[in-house]
């Protein structure tokens, strides 16, 4: 992606016109990842075009099935498809990094088969160097950039989850452990509505991924077709939030097309980027939660402020705590569609870092997730009032909190 092309990458993005996916995706990988980043930014956007932008998740160009052909002997060798008694090539599913195929194997398991559709590591590499440059010129030009929305830090976190996911090795890894957690706390907490996919290691590498297929839809695709329960959404809340909030370890890129819905119980996919909060952010978040759930909004701004690295003190804390509850003084009672969670969490993080914050990396994978969540709620039931109906299940998290 050229410098120009960076250019043209944002007016597709923020102009008026209906942002173009094809153009997007002809930018290379780098600039789909930036549509993707932006698909979660409401505050800035607004939910329609957010929308559009998510279907960069799932909706992307796929290869001709003579190309998939190829790739799966360049990845799995002269006798790779040996191991497969039928293989569709033409995919069910197609995604930035790589493309789903289903197949069945000699031994009569139906699998999906992910292989990556081509070796775009060198080109993000190079993109997001270019980019990098621009970004410091930036800086240098505009210094609050720095501290506010630093976009070199974006992007530093860009490449690392892209690099984890052109890697299909990661994923194996990312649902090995998340599944171990799963194991070792279902017997403390009722994770029974979260499953997992069997994985075949031995006929996978870096490049291809064969697991168990799902029968089920996608909560993307559910979601398209209007029949997402909101009750369901909310047992996706409370599983998520075992694992964020009594654990601190969790799904780092949990969209609704990365999670299936089959017989009652949700499925994970693409568990390649695994998001970590730290004991002090966990449950300094937890308590940040439960004081919004209860609209105190006075003890949430203390527990935000000793949250940070360097808590603000004195007038400091006073005039940045004056401006939290003036941020706040119309979220009372307010639906989804009427006040964005997502985009009140981006101004609170923005005011805390302005008034002098400092926040542990681990945060952008906290707001990221909710930022999914909030989304899926604003397409489920936009009539929805959130956190006062998750009241319940943050409170039943008390005891795992320590």
């Amino acid at each position: 992606m050229k410098t120009l092309d960076f250019f043209r990458l944002l007016h597709l993005i923020f102009g008026r016109a209906e942002p173009d996916l094809g153009q997007i995706q002809r930018y290379g990988l780098l600039a789909v990842k930036i549509g993707q980043l932006f698909a979660l930014r409401p505050d800035f956007l607004g939910p329609e075009r957010c929308r559009l932008l998510a279907r960069l998740y799932s909706h992307a160009e796929s290869l001709p099935a003579e190309d998939a052909r190829a790739l799966l002997t360049v990845y799995g060798g002269p006798r790779y498809q040996d191991n497969f008694s039928s293989f569709d090539f033409s995919p069910f599913a197609s995604a930035s990094i790589g493309q789903v195929h289903r197949g069945q194997l000699r031994t009569g398991e139906d699998v999906a088969v992910k292989l990556v559709k081509r070796d775009c590591a060198a080109a993000f590499r190079a993109d997001a160097a270019r980019l990098r440059q621009i970004f410091r010129w930036a800086i240098r030009l505009y210094p609050r950039l720095r501290g506010v929305a630093n976009p070199t830090t974006l992007l530093e976190q860009i490449e690392r989850m892209t690099t984890r996911e052109l890697d299909l090795r990661h994923e194996l890894e990312g649902g090995g452990q998340l599944e171990g957690l799963w194991r070792e706390h279902r017997a403390r907490y009722d994770l029974s509505r979260l499953g997992f996919r069997a994985v075949y290691g031995a006929l996978s590498n870096e490049n291809l991924l064969v697991s168990q297929y799902l029968h089920g839809p996608t909560l993307d695709t559910l979601l398209d077709q209007g029949r997402l329960d909101y009750a369901r959404l909310l047992e996706l809340f409370e599983i998520h939030g075992y694992f964020l909030f009594a654990i601190g370890t969790f799904h780092g890129d949990l969209h609704p097309g990365n999670i299936v819905l089959q017989e009652g119980k949700f499925y994970f996919l693409d568990m390649a980027y695994i998001g970590h909060a730290p004991d002090r952010m966990r449950r300094g978040l937890f308590h940040f939660f439960v004081a919004l759930s209860a609209d105190d909004y006075s003890e949430a701004a203390g527990i935000l402020n000793r949250m940070a690295a360097t808590p603000l003190e004195g007038r400091r804390y006073l005039a940045f705590r004056q401006r939290f509850l003036a941020l706040y003084a119309d979220f009372k009672g307010k639906t989804v569609s009427e006040i964005s969670l997502t985009r009140k969490m981006m101004q609170t993080i923005r005011m805390g870092v302005e008034a002098g914050m400092d926040f542990d990396e681990g945060m952008f994978d906290i707001i990221r997730s909710l930022m999914f969540l909030d989304g899926m709620v604003l397409r489920a039931h936009p009539k929805a009032v959130l956190l006062r109906d998750m009241r319940g299940l943050i409170a039943s998290f008390h005891r795992f909190v320590a």
